[in-house]
């Protein structure tokens, strides 16, 4: 058994009928598809590695402490892997359908919080393996450690041992509730004495705090009402966009500024896009994003808990101009980076240990409603292997990822590197947000328009936008 953190139970408390907290992926592999027998069996030889696949959430009466995971004695891993198939052709439409719909699914609360589903018939001879995963699970960097586990690094890897699982007793209420209301006085008295052992490292933080903390002062300013915000409902599309890791280095080379400058950058570039084709202004105007930041430690890497804190970002939409969007990004988060937005946000999530769970429960409801007034997307960046990856002898091609949409946030991006490529999810609200396809192709014309300007840097590089 084991309680969860304040920020993992957040992420179940801010979960409602039409905020579904997964996150999730989508890799494309060579053909032939594997027989589901092959997929299990590969998948089960890789599940002691990873305990929390086979525990489920335990809530405590009356909400007396945070959840805490426990083992589930019913676990079937054939409930969890599962197999279907695309309709004809088998092209790109009919997969980013069924993301769409199986994202659009909550996860049952009584059983472990993932699923995985093998969807064969993808034409060219490929397959898909579409990932589900509770966001109280994992974040993003942990979820990229996850997969390198529970996929190979080789095509013919040495077969692994077999290992008996049995299920720890599940405890009982009582034990639940007397193991919740011992451990949490102990973790802030935990932390009174690091403070005490330490106090020039507190002295730093707390200086780090207050820097940060200046800096979100921005965020209680209403953005400009778009329809980027709003209700939304419980159905989710889904699109993609693609771009190579080594033309964003190039484009970073030639106009300066990091590689995430660069992601974020483009970007603009496809937010930009879909306001004007909805015909909304730009002149002057931003998109105000939440841009998630790992404050995950070398040493943590290996744990799955979430690890994650914020920054928040204005895209500037209204600039016209490539290089000057990238300027302008670059200059942002040099200046959020010097405020320690980030370890503001990180100490507030912390202090939710604490608060009493009831508490925390009723503010993760809240926080849903805060982007409707100062969040307009979320955009997120992780980085994963650059090295093939494979799954029963068959190699990904391309991963791409998917981010959740919860309060009034009606589009969301997610990004992440594998093997070379630069690949972009988007999340869409299915009513309110059919035409994400104009934001994909935004960001792809993004990458190439910068590229085309880094001269000779970028003369031989074209940004592959087809498989």
């Amino acid at each position: 058994m084991q309680t969860m953190s304040p920020l993992d139970a957040s992420f179940l408390h801010v979960e409602d009928d039409v905020s579904h907290m997964h996150i999730g992926s989508v890799g494309i592999f060579e053909g032939p598809a594997p027989d589901h027998a092959s997929v299990l069996a590969a998948v089960g030889a890789k599940l002691p590695l990873v305990p929390r696949y086979r525990q489920k959430v335990r809530f405590l009466p009356l909400a007396l402490g945070r959840p805490a995971w426990v083992d589930d004695p019913h676990f079937n891993l054939e409930y969890h892997v599962r197999q279907t198939a695309l309709p004809g052709p088998g092209g790109n439409e009919e997969l980013r359908n069924l993301v769409g719909r199986v994202m659009s699914q909550p996860l049952d609360r009584a059983k472990p919080l993932w699923e995985m589903w093998i969807a064969e018939g993808l034409d060219a001879g490929r397959w898909a393996l579409i990932s589900k995963v509770h966001h109280s699970m994992v974040d993003g960097v942990s979820g990229t450690d996850l997969m390198s586990i529970l996929l190979d690094s080789e095509r013919d890897p040495e077969a692994q041992p077999q290992v008996l699982w049995h299920a720890e007793p599940e405890p009982g209420s009582v034990s639940l509730v007397a193991a919740a209301l011992v451990g949490a006085p102990g973790s802030g008295a935990r932390t009174l004495l690091a403070a005490a052992r330490h106090p020039r490292r507190v002295a730093g933080r707390v200086a780090d705090l207050s820097r940060g903390m200046v800096s979100m002062r921005g965020l209680l300013r209403p953005g400009r009402g778009t329809s980027l915000n709003g209700p939304i409902g419980p159905h989710r599309r889904w699109d993609w966009a693609r771009g190579r890791l080594a033309d964003v280095k190039t484009i970073r080379r030639a106009h300066g500024g990091t590689v995430n400058d660069v992601v974020l950058a483009v970007i603009t570039r496809g937010f930009r896009e879909l306001l004007l084709s909805r015909g909304e202004p730009v002149d002057g105007e931003v998109v105000r994003t939440l841009v998630p930041v790992s404050v995950r430690a070398a040493h943590e890497h290996g744990t799955y808990d979430n690890k994650v804190s914020a920054m928040f970002a204005e895209l500037p939409v209204g600039a016209a101009d490539p290089l000057e969007r990238l300027r302008l990004v670059r200059a942002q988060m040099e200046d959020l980076k010097e405020s320690h937005q980030a370890v503001g946000g990180e100490v507030l999530t912390s202090l939710g240990g604490f608060a009493p769970a009831m508490l925390l429960a009723v503010a993760g409801r809240l926080a849903t409603r805060a982007p409707q007034r100062s969040v307009n997307t979320v955009t997120t960046n992780v980085p994963g292997p650059q090295h093939p990856m494979y799954l029963t002898g068959r190699r990904m091609l391309e991963c791409f990822p998917f981010v959740p949409l919860a309060g009034h946030v009606r589009v969301g991006v997610a990004i992440f590197s594998y093997d070379g490529a630069l690949d972009f999810g988007v999340t869409g609200d299915y009513e309110t947000a059919p035409d994400i396809a104009v934001l994909c192709g935004g960001i792809e014309q993004g990458i190439q328009e910068l590229l085309d300007l880094a001269g000779p840097l970028g003369a031989d590089q074209k940004t592959a936008v087809t498989v």
